[in-house]
């Protein structure tokens, strides 16, 4: 027997969810079945350890601020961001005060973003960012200061043990940057979704996409234990399923896939729950990438706070694995290959030698190499204090011949399915990105939804950023409402 149902989710991360809480609030009378491969929701990417959990709202990552070779930095990838975890603010902030959300600090803790550069070019380069930052009204707390004494009073760790030598330095930072757990986010919205009756499938893995001749998509699966296969009728799919998008999205035969490849990338961290290190460093702090690192490899000092426990990460170090899901198959670099991406692919692999000299300079550390890393951000760090984490496992798109560093909505033409390729900023978009997703695909009801999505994004349709007074008044409230002021 076949069942039909409105939605199908595939995959059980913070995409997925966000999706399916937005649904069940606009269209309350669809039915919504989400299926997952795991034996739990947020098990990959969204897992806490698994991601940055910075919070991306571009305070502090560089890479989000582009210096051309004639000096001028380009901020306007930085401001677009931001305004885009306004709106994943907003709405959480609305589903906290419905009490879908628990108490904010379960997923979401203020933890001020920093960022700290050495050498003369790296110095002027952030001062010249801070002075065009801070006249934009959604960065208007950001600090600057090359003063050791400074830096101390933000970061311990950053300057304990530093020698005068290092000097030229200099840092920024934002109070109001955030440290979010999205693996207990994930978690909550789907047990949510659960509790008013939306199908939740775990242990099932989809096998196949097929467009039938009625418009629905018929999607095959099996149950991971016990092997039981099945399938499902859906008017809508929507792919969130990592690294793993791609090979259901070809499997679905869909045009609009053809040339996209994947190159999987998976990472490391050095991490410590040290109580003497951990109580001298509340911050994230991000410095300069290494050449032909990709912008998830950048070099970051994080505080990170999982179930109520506060850590200190260093990282990622880059790690190579064929999977494109830290639980995926040895197969999956391989069995992506297809005429239309080979070339495309070929094309990636001769133009960033330099992301290859690079990949190849990771995987020769050893856990000492890799502490002596961490003493470029934190020269009093001991091998002994600092133990390697898995993160997790990140395909990154390949495209037209170009290796791509965001996130890239594939939907087919009729707008019945899509899914979700790339990485950062990610999670932290994912209310933007799913907004965007839903006025692709839903061009019908997505007009008649508009005014329950201004109840659930108060600012939803308008930029924070040309309007001041109403950039502030906006990010108060949502720090109160998440408790982010204290």
């Amino acid at each position: 027997m076949t069942e039909t149902v409105d939605v199908v989710l595939i995959g059980g991360g913070i995409m997925s969810a966000t999706l399916g809480a937005f649904l069940h609030e606009l269209q309350p009378d669809w039915k919504i079945t989400a299926i997952e491969r795991l034996s739990d929701v947020a098990q990959e990417s969204s897992n806490a350890f698994n991601n940055a959990g910075t919070g991306h709202a571009a305070l502090c990552e560089l890479n989000y601020t582009p210096q051309s070779a004639d000096g001028t930095v380009d901020i306007s990838k930085a401001i677009s961001i931001n305004e885009q975890f306004q709106l994943s603010r907003q709405f959480w902030s609305t589903l906290v005060d419905r009490g879908i959300l628990s108490e904010p600090e379960t997923f979401i803790n203020p933890t001020p973003h920093m960022t700290f550069v050495r050498g003369e070019k790296n110095v002027a380069f952030l001062k010249r960012r801070y002075e065009l930052l801070k006249e934009q009204p959604l960065f208007a707390d950001m600090q600057y200061s090359e003063d050791s004494r400074v830096i101390h009073s933000w970061a311990p760790l950053l300057m304990k043990q530093r020698l005068k030598a290092d000097a030229p330095f200099a840092a920024t930072r934002v109070s109001g940057g955030t440290d979010v757990d999205f693996g207990s986010l994930t978690r909550q919205l789907f047990a949510h979704l659960r509790s008013d009756g939306l199908d939740v499938r775990t242990d099932t893995e989809v096998r196949s996409l097929k467009r039938q001749k009625d418009g629905t998509w018929l999607v095959k699966y099996r149950r991971t234990i016990g092997r039981m296969p099945g399938q499902i009728k859906a008017r809508f799919v929507f792919v969130g399923a990592g690294g793993w998008a791609l090979k259901l999205l070809q499997r679905s035969g869909i045009p609009e896939i053809k040339g996209y490849g994947c190159f999987p990338i998976g990472g490391q961290w050095l991490m410590t729950s040290d109580p003497k290190i951990v109580a001298l460093h509340h911050a994230k702090v991000y410095s300069k990438a290494t050449v032909g690192a990709p912008p998830m490899s950048v070099p970051h000092l994080d505080t990170r706070v999982v179930d109520g426990e506060a850590s200190v990460l260093f990282g990622p170090f880059a790690t190579f694995s064929p999977k494109f899901l830290k639980n995926g198959s040895m197969w999956d670099i391989v069995t992506q290959v297809r005429f239309s991406n080979l070339f495309s692919m070929l094309k990636v692999a001769v133009t960033n030698l330099d992301l290859i000299r690079y990949l190849v300079s990771e995987l020769l550390k050893n856990h000492h190499r890799k502490v002596n890393d961490l003493r470029e951000l934190m020269p009093s760090a001991e091998d002994e204090d600092w133990k390697l984490l898995q993160a997790g496992q990140r395909a990154q798109v390949m495209h037209e011949g170009q290796l791509k560093f965001g996130t890239e909505v594939v939907s087919g033409a009729d707008g019945t399915i899509a899914g979700l390729l790339g990485a950062s900023p990610g999670a932290s978009t994912a209310v933007p990105i799913m907004l965007n997703l839903m006025k692709t695909c839903f061009p019908e009801q997505f007009p008649a939804w508009e005014p329950t999505l201004k109840t659930l994004i108060p600012t939803y349709g308008e930029q924070l950023n040309p309007q001041p007074q109403l950039a502030e008044q906006t990010m108060a409230q949502t720090a109160q409402d998440l408790q982010l002021t204290h």
